[in-house]
Order: structure tokens, then C-alpha cells, then sequence
């Protein structure tokens, strides 16, 4: 039976790192070689692969840099040993629920659930401080994560004060991009590969932002800088001119295609004409217009259609004397192409509209373009329409958006229905973040904040989900950061708290907000039976004690490691880590059944078996690894079984070596102890 301790792999977050390595080494052997700390990358040999001879690390390169960028690098890819520890009395629905609230630093909380949500996550939206100089910059620490974040949030004494980032540190930027790349390069690693990421910014931050995305996503999954105007007023903290808009940044895995947006009454009313089934469409050139849209350029679109004027009819070959030839001809007379080919024109000729200019006489052709997209032909120009396969047909979105429902305003409106207070200064719109989320999602798709805030995200995803009676999934993480009472905007805030009788911060404000927004969104939607629930889970050190020897006292540390999990830790929190360590989903069914007089609990149908019950007799063994094969084979899991136990359990190792030996010989190999 093999010991899960502190130092096992078992009990880290995805080592990225040697992921990478792995990698590198499958598709270049050649390029991983033995270094004095483990392998190594030969830049010698990476400069032959990229065919570049000549460039040294010390020449200049294109590119965003800036001081302790190496080490942001590094801290995304240092693992965490934390945990994430169940709250099921803050929860709602815990037991159905696939929602989740984390509390806990977005950083920690990212590397921890790398081995259960990597490639799985399909919108991750980051509303990150705007670095005004008055907001809070996360100052990460390199030498303990979780202890830094303890500190910071005052859950444990002599912590340091959160404080902000001003222009007059002279790191302004610098703490700002230090804080972001290790958070999106983990954002990255959580997306799936049609995966879209939606990031909020204003003007101050917005030209680094791009250059680092740049380097995290790829400039090639660039998709767009939209310009959201959610203050037509203008705001007159700015000098010399009032800003109405901020900005969503956005990038998209290469398989991502967007849904598009629903069709206002305005566009839905251009279809106008109604074939004989009924079918409403509009009518839209057939001719290419727009680059490129020239005959050399596409020279296969350049042919005749020949039209019956009497009878409307259009063929691709002359009938009778009297058609009329039709070519796709520019505005300026020289020639050009149709957007569809040969073959597609040939399929549909009853779709084409021939008509003739009453001031100029020119001969141009329109095809039809039905409401229902299910009746759609792709153009064969490369430009297909966004919303293949949907019901009704959608639009494309406009790198302008705009809207009273977009505003700020809107957001604080929405807010302080739920009185939580001033704390939130700007707050997301509901309509703002349902436009992304309707761009990006459908299905049960996996959306991800990681900057909370407010919760308006998780309201966003309840709402569009009653709307379109849709099984999405939100994933929310906010940072405890306190509240000060004595602060005028904090105090409203503060006091909600003490009613509730919950801690002084901000995230007990998050997950209030969506406890209320859920039952709201729940009495407005009364035959719409989705998920209003979520699970909270709170980030803390590791359930499993670290080894830290006292100089002074090594025979009391002794006595103290001989029980390796902390004390006041529970089976849930146990059972928690053991989810994200070996990549389960924290919202997973469980099950428990009283075996031999001990508490059994499965995991996904019985991927995971834990007994941790604090005692397990020589005379246990037996009984309890027989009832253990029998739930197993009743279970028939998917795939391999890992059984956990306490190794402090056992009576003596003749016990442990006992059990593992009965359930290795009746299939269960993987057996671990904590």
C-alpha cells in the first residue's frame, strides 16, 4: 500500500512543468537534455529546430517585457500544495448542484483545479483590477502562496494589510503585469480547444493587456477589441475627455465558432417574403461584394446565369433566345465573382431573385436567405454564416456595443435590488455578460469567473439559462478581501455581513448575491426546473501535515507526524483534496454505505472508494476489504478504482499489508493511504 505524504504527487496540483517537458520531449527528443536539477531545455538545439543560427539570448526580441516577468512565468508553473476545503452549510443544493463558488485567491485556485477542469472549460471571463490606482493589485509571493494569501485576507495572525497600487510606487504596470500572466497562462490551460475568453479593461491597461495575451493565447487567436459603452453620460474622473465606453478583450481557441446573437425585431423584420411552405426569408445580393471580390481573384465564381424574364426562372445554360445572360459585375463595370460556385447555384436556382435596375438597367441577381438557419446554404467565398445548425437565424456582433442595459448603471441597478451596499463600484451588467455568454456558450458548457466580484456572472448564467432552458455551469472565485466598516462606501456592505453573521468580506457579499439571485431568477422562472445551486469551497493549506521538523525538538515532531492529516480537518475536506488531486470534478455524485461497521464513501460511481474511519482492527480487515470488493463490483466503474484509507487507521503495517493484498487480488490495484 502505497503513502500519500506531503511531498507525494498525489497531494500537488498539476506539475506543469514536467507536462511541458513531456511534451518537448515527444516531439523533439533531441531537444530535453540532462541538466544538474533534472532535464533541460538545449537552446542550441531549439535555435536549429526554429532554423535560427545566429540570434543569442542577448539580442534584442520583439516582445512585452518587464521586471520579474520571469518569475510570474515561473509561479504559474510552480504547483500549489493547498486544498480546497467544502462548505456545504454556505451552500445551496449541495447535493445536486454542478455550480461552484470558490473562495480563495484566483491564483492558488487555478493551479488547483488543473487536473480536474484542464481543457474542459469552454468561457472564462476575467473583470481583473483596472490598476486605477485605487483598486487592489493581488502581490502574489513566490516563497508560500497559501500562507501569502492567508496573510493578506487576515486568517492568520501578524498578516500583512492589503494595500493599492499607485502610480507613485514606480511599479505601476509592473505589479499589474506580474499579477496577470501567471492568471492567464493558467486560464489557458483550463480552456477547451473551442474554448473563448472574454477580459474587461479600460484604456489604462488595455495596450499591455493585448501584448501579453499576445504571448499567453496566441496573436493568431486574436478575435477582438470590443468597445462596450456602458456610460453614455461620460465619467468626469477622466481629464479632458469624458469616457462613455471600456473595452472586452477578446481570444478563442482555433476549433471556437461563435453562436452569434439573437436577431433583433428590426432585422427580423427584413424577411419579408415567405416561400410556398411558409418559409420566411429575405433577399441578399449573390454577388461577392467586399475584397476579395475581383474575377482574378476567384476566377471558378465567374460564369452566366441566364434568366427567363417571363417566366423568372434562371438556368445555367441558354433555353431560348430571348434569356437575358447575367454576369457578376462590380460597380465600377469590370468584372467579378458570385459568392456561391457553379455546383451550389445548379442545387438551388429556384432560390435566385434576378432583377433589374429601374434608373440605371443593371442586371444583378439576390438569393434567398431564410429566418430558419436550418435552411441555409454556406457561401463558398470562405465568409459562412456564424449560425449553422441553429434554429433561427443569429447575427454577427459589432465591435461596438451599446445599450442602456449595458451601462453600469444597469449593473448597480441589479445590485442594489439584492441590498448588498456601495462596495462595488462598477458592476458588471447582466445584459453585458449574457451577450458573452450567449456568443460563447450553449449546452452544459462550463462558464468561469475568476474575478467575481459582485457574482453578477453567476446571475448572467441562471438567467440565460431560464431564457434558453439551458444546462450551463458556472464556476465563480472571489477573494476574501476584507471590509473595513469604518470605510463609507464598505459600511453598508460590512453590516450585511454581521446580520448574516459572516465574516467581514467581500466574497460572503458574492455568494449572498447569488444566493438571492438565484431565488429571484427562481420565482420569475417557476417551469423552468434548472440549477439554482452552488457549492462552496473555501482554499486553505493542505489537509495532509507537511513535514517541518522542529531543530530543538525532533522526538516531539516525531510524535506529532504520526498523524499525517492536520487535526480539525474532516472526511469532507479529505474527501475534497482527493477529488481535485486525482482529477475528478468537485461537483461529482458521491455515495456512502456502512460497511463492517465503518463509513465507506464512493466517488463517481466508484472511481474513488475512501474508508476514513480514524480506527481499522487486524480483525477489520477481512470483513472490510470483502464489503469493499462487493460495492465495487456492483458499482462497475468506468475505469480504474483508487481506495483510500487513513494510514493512521491500521492497528499495525500487518493490518495495511493485509488489506492491500486482498484488494490488489481482486482487482482494485491502486490502494493509497493518508
Amino acid at each position: 500500500m502505497k503513502k500519500i505524504e506531503a511531498a507525494s504527487p498525489e497531494v500537488q496540483s498539476a506539475n506543469l512543468v514536467a507536462d511541458n517537458v513531456a511534451q518537448l520531449m515527444a516531439l523533439f527528443p533531441e531537444l530535453v537534455t540532462e541538466g544538474p536539477k533534472g532535464p533541460a531545455v538545449n537552446l542550441d538545439v531549439l535555435k536549429a529546430l526554429v532554423g535560427d543560427a545566429t540570434v543569442t539570448d542577448a539580442e534584442e526580441k520583439y516582445g512585452l517585457n518587464w521586471h520579474g516577468k520571469r518569475t510570474a512565468r515561473q509561479l504559474a508553473l510552480t504547483p500549489s500544495t493547498g486544498t480546497l476545503r467544502p462548505c456545504s452549510d454556505e451552500s445551496v443544493d449541495w447535493d445536486t448542484t454542478k455550480n461552484l463558488m470558490i473562495e480563495g485567491d484566483n491564483l492558488e485556485v487555478l493551479k488547483l483545479l488543473q487536473k480536474s477542469y484542464a481543457g474542459k472549460v469552454k468561457l472564462a471571463y476575467l473583470d481583473p483590477p483596472y490598476n486605477t490606482g485605487k483598486d487592489f493589485v493581488y502581490p502574489d509571493s513566490f516563497r508560500d502562496s497559501i500562507q501569502n494569501y492567508l496573510e493578506l485576507t487576515g486568517q492568520v495572525e501578524g498578516g500583512r494589510k492589503i494595500s493599492s497600487n499607485t502610480e507613485a510606487s514606480g511599479r505601476f504596470h509592473t505589479d499589474w503585469l506580474n499579477m496577470m500572466l501567471p492568471r492567464l497562462k493558467l486560464t489557458r490551460a483550463l480552456l477547451r480547444r473551442d474554448g473563448v475568453v472574454f477580459i474587461s479593461i479600460d484604456d489604462r491597461e488595455l495596450t499591455n493587456l493585448r501584448m501579453v495575451a499576445n504571448e499567453v493565447f496566441g496573436e493568431e487567436n486574436f478575435v477582438a477589441t470590443v468597445s462596450v459603452v456602458n456610460n453614455m453620460k461620460g465619467r468626469n474622473d477622466k481629464k479632458h475627455v469624458a469616457a462613455c465606453h471600456e473595452y472586452v478583450v477578446i481570444y478563442a481557441g482555433p476549433a471556437f465558432r461563435s453562436n452569434g446573437l439573437p436577431l433583433t425585431d428590426e432585422q427580423k423584420a427584413a424577411f419579408k417574403y415567405a416561400d410556398d411552405k411558409g418559409n420566411k426569408y429575405a433577399l441578399r445580393d449573390l454577388r461577392k461584394r467586399g475584397g476579395p471580390d475581383k474575377r482574378e481573384d476567384r476566377p471558378n465564381m465567374y460564369f452566366p446565369i441566364f434568366w427567363d424574364e417571363k417566366s423568372g426562372s434562371c438556368s445555367l445554360e441558354r433555353k431560348a433566345p430571348t434569356d437575358t445572360e447575367i454576369y457578376p459585375l462590380r460597380g465600377d463595370g469590370s468584372e467579378g465573382c458570385w459568392r456561391w460556385g457553379i455546383d451550389k447555384v445548379k442545387a438551388h436556382l429556384d432560390w435566385l431573385h434576378p432583377k433589374r435596375s429601374s434608373r440605371s438597367g443593371r442586371l444583378d441577381v439576390e438569393h434567398r436567405l431564410y429566418l430558419d438557419a436550418s435552411i441555409a446554404v454556406d457561401d463558398d467565398d470562405g465568409d459562412d454564416e456564424e449560425d449553422e445548425g441553429a434554429i433561427e437565424r443569429t447575427s454577427k456582433p459589432k465591435s461596438v456595443w451599446l445599450g442602456g442595459e449595458l451601462s453600469s448603471d444597469s449593473g448597480k441597478r441589479a445590485l442594489k435590488e439584492f441590498e448588498l451596499g456601495d462596495v462595488f463600484d462598477f458592476p458588471k451588467s447582466i445584459d453585458f455578460l449574457r451577450t458573452c455568454i450567449l456568443l460563447g456558450t450553449s449546452g452544459d458548457d462550463i462558464v468561469m469567473d475568476l474575478f467575481a466580484g459582485s457574482g453578477a456572472t453567476a446571475q448572467a448564467v441562471m438567467q440565460q439559462n431560464a431564457i434558453d432552458s439551458q444546462p450551463r455551469r458556472f464556476i465563480c472565485v472571489q477573494l476574501p478581501e476584507p471590509l473595513d466598516p469604518s470605510d463609507k462606501a464598505q459600511k453598508a456592505g460590512a453590516s450585511l455581513c454581521d446580520k448574516l453573521k459572516k465574516p467581514r468580506n467581500i466574497a460572503e457579499l458574492t455568494k449572498e448575491r447569488i444566493r438571492r439571485a438565484a431565488a429571484k431568477v427562481k420565482a420569475e422562472n417557476p417551469l423552468f426546473g434548472g440549477d439554482f445551486g452552488f457549492r462552496v469551497f473555501k482554499l486553505d493549506s493542505s489537509n495532509i501535515r507537511a513535514w517541518n521538523p522542529a531543530a530543538d525538538g525532533m522526538a516531539q515532531t516525531l510524535l506529532a507526524h504520526a498523524e499525517h492529516l492536520l487535526p480539525g480537518r474532516t472526511d469532507d475536506d479529505v474527501l475534497a483534496e482527493l477529488l481535485l488531486k486525482l482529477g475528478l470534478d468537485l461537483c461529482v455524485p458521491t455515495q456512502a454505505r456502512a460497511v463492517a461497521g465503518k463509513q465507506l464513501r464512493s466517488v463517481a460511481g466508484g472511481v474513488l472508494i475512501a474508508c476514513l474511519d480514524p480506527q481499522i482492527q487486524a480483525s477489520d480487515v477481512e470483513p472490510l476489504a470483502q464489503g469493499i470488493i462487493a460495492w465495487h463490483k456492483e458499482l462497475t466503474p468506468a475505469g480504474d478504482t483508487t481506495c483510500v484509507f487513513r494510514d493512521s487507521a491500521f492497528a499495525d503495517d500487518v493490518a495495511k499489508t493485509n488489506m492491500a493484498a486482498i484488494l490488489e487480488q481482486n482487482g482494485i490495484a491502486n490502494v493509497r493511504s493518508l
